[in-house]
Parts: C-alpha cells; structure tokens; sequence
C-alpha cells in the first residue's frame, strides 16, 4: 500500500470520531468540522513522519483536542471582554445525537481540558492512560481532569434538576 492511500485508509477510519470528539468539547458543528480538518491538513503535511508512527490516529486525534480546547479557552477569553461592554446573549443549546441539552449545557461550563477528558474517557470509551496521551499530560493529571468533571457535572445537573423542582 502506496502512502497516499494509507493516508485515505486513516482519514476515512477517523475523521468521523474525530470530528465527534471535537464537536463535543467545542459544542458548534462546523468549528468542530473546521477543527477536524485543520488536523488533517496538518497531519498530510507531517504525513511522510508520522507514517511510520505506531498510532498515527491518535497523532492527529492529539492535534484535533489540542486545537479544540485552544479555540474554547479563546473563545472564552473573548466572552470575558465582551462581557464588559454587553450583556451577554441568550445561550442557544445544540444538542448532539445522543444527548441532553442539560448534559450538552452542563458541559459547557466545564473547563477545557475537563471536557476534553470527559469526552475522551466516556463518550469514546478510552483508558485514562489514552486520554493522558491524548491530552498531553500525566495519567495522574489526566484522572484529575476527569474527576473534576465528574464532581462538576455532578453539582451542576444537580442544580439544573433543584432548579426545575420548586
């Protein structure tokens, strides 16, 4: 098999999940699909190293996460300044495929790397020690992520059901 087609092979195997994991730690479609192809425009154009890697579908993975959770924090950073000159506006709730908008809201409000983690480990079913890799981060530093999701999702769709209760 000639490089090139074992380029098609890995992007027709992941660009789908990518895209995926992405969507959920962004929470918009098309930067998610933007996201998943700016990784692949970069993995073509390492394509001749990171062919010879032993996972070159966590490789892009890697980038797609890591530019994910750059464009939330400066999207974040970019909320705190408008914030200062405007009312922020009514949040509008994308829902992905299998998921609540009080579980798509809920992770929202996580800090980046929480969501990332959270994704990683339950929606993609992967091991602490992947998502670590993943992450670029201790294991131990990436079960902290998680935790921390955990705990805060936790509180927060508790506060979401004690808001609809009384």
């Amino acid at each position: 098999m000639d490089r090139d087609e074992e380029f098609r092979d890995l992007f027709a195997d992941e660009c789908a999940q990518v895209t995926r994991t992405v969507y959920l730690i962004v929470q918009d479609e098309g930067r998610a699909e933007e996201i998943t192809q700016d990784a692949f425009v970069q993995l073509f154009r390492n394509w001749r190293k990171v062919v010879n890697y032993d996972r070159p579908g966590a490789w892009v993975r890697q980038v797609a996460i890591r530019r994910a959770i750059n464009a939330v924090n400066r999207e974040r950073r970019l909320s705190a300044a408008l914030q200062r000159w405007r009312p922020p506006p009514d949040p509008v709730v994308a829902t992905g495929p299998d998921m609540s908008p009080e579980v798509l809201a809920a992770m929202g409000r996580l800090a980046p790397k929480q969501r990332a983690a959270l994704v990683l480990f339950y929606f993609e079913d992967r091991p602490v020690d992947e998502v670590a890799e993943l992450l670029d981060c201790a294991p131990s530093t990436a079960g902290v992520h998680l935790h921390r999701a955990r705990e805060r999702m936790a509180q927060l769709l508790t506060e979401e059901v004690s808001s609809h209760v009384g």
